[in-house]
């Protein structure tokens, strides 16, 4: 995480996925908290943005839990927020996800130079703090793929990933990855149920991943482990068990993680739009089941650039909204 300015506990990074080729952020398991003393004078996750811009650091301060404040004394996390707030005149929230059992709220300032994300237990305690300036990339947000393309699942999923800047996209500042998406499912406010250390437990593994768009499979790789939630990933292998589909127009889908065993193509098959593909897993650099899914401008995705993408409904999700693929 050290690409950003960040106050933050071990809390903050459950079940944060790893993208491909991107630092590995575990999913332990909440710890549990003293409960804010008194909920009537805490903030509402929904207010912390508006009073956090207002200097109401203390406050703040005083609502994190016992763990934050260990690690983020008063006095460094006045000086960091009086910093960060400089020249802001506003933050709008731009999106809400739960998160391990916590509620994460995000976000933008009027500028769109800096961002905020927030992490909140039921009773309202701030478990995690992130606070990041914000890059830009106008001249590749403006330019989208020649092709349309749909969401390669069937039904609805979570976008966990996605969008034009860090804040609601992991993957924006490396060009390579900048409009990829990572896909989760989401039950009950959560990615699994039962033991976390279990790929089984996960709602999306051994959900089906579909072609995007009509091309011919270029790049297979079916037998590589998956791994064990929030305890590996595989960074030698960063796009672990994967699929890049060439769609004929200098446009290349990337699909990666799927589950070991599970790919039901083979180099040099024409594919449809739609067709299956293989399975949700969780191998390579991926710290539970989801599905990596990008346009690139080369079938050598690590040199490649990412465009961003098309789609045929129009819609554009970012973390925290709905992705939609085919019936």
């Amino acid at each position: 995480m050290n690409r950003y300015l960040t106050v933050t506990t071990s809390l903050m990074l459950a079940g944060l996925l790893v993208a491909c080729g991107g630092e590995e952020e575990g999913s332990p398991q909440p710890i549990e908290e003293e409960p804010v003393e008194d909920q009537a004078e805490a903030v509402a996750p929904e207010q912390f943005a508006e009073r956090y811009l207002a200097g109401e650091f203390e406050r703040l301060h005083s609502q994190t839990s016992a763990e934050f404040q260990a690690q983020v004394p008063l006095q460094e996390f006045v000086q960091l927020g009086e910093t960060f707030i400089e020249g802001v005149e506003e933050f709008q929230l731009v999106s809400e996800i739960p998160v391990m059992g916590y509620e994460e709220y995000q976000w933008i300032s009027d500028n769109g130079d800096k961002g905020i994300r927030a992490y909140f237990a039921e009773d309202w305690t701030i478990e995690g703090l992130q606070v990041m300036p914000l890059s830009s990339h106008p001249e590749t947000d403006e330019q989208y793929t020649e092709g349309t393309y749909r969401m390669p699942i069937t039904g609805s999923w979570l976008t966990f990933w996605g969008g034009t800047n860090q804040l609601v996209n992991y993957h924006y500042p490396v060009e390579s990855q900048r409009y990829a998406y990572d896909l989760v499912v989401v039950e009950n406010g959560s990615t699994f149920e039962g033991e976390a250390t279990n790929n089984e437990s996960y709602h999306a593994f051994g959900k089906e991943v579909v072609a995007p768009a009509a091309g011919t499979v270029v790049s297979v790789e079916n037998g590589i482990a998956d791994n064990t939630p929030g305890i590996e990933t595989n960074e030698q292998e960063p796009l672990g068990n994967h699929v890049i589909i060439d769609h004929h127009n200098g446009e290349y889908s990337v699909l990666a993680h799927f589950q070991q065993g599970s790919l039901q193509v083979s180099e040099g098959d024409q594919v449809e739009a739609g067709q299956l593909l293989g399975l949700c897993g969780n191998s390579g650099n991926s710290s539970e089941p989801h599905i990596h899914f990008h346009v690139a401008d080369s079938a050598e995705w690590e040199e490649a650039a990412s465009i961003r993408i098309t789609f045929e409904d129009g819609v554009e999700p970012v973390r925290g909204e709905e992705a939609t693929g085919f019936e």
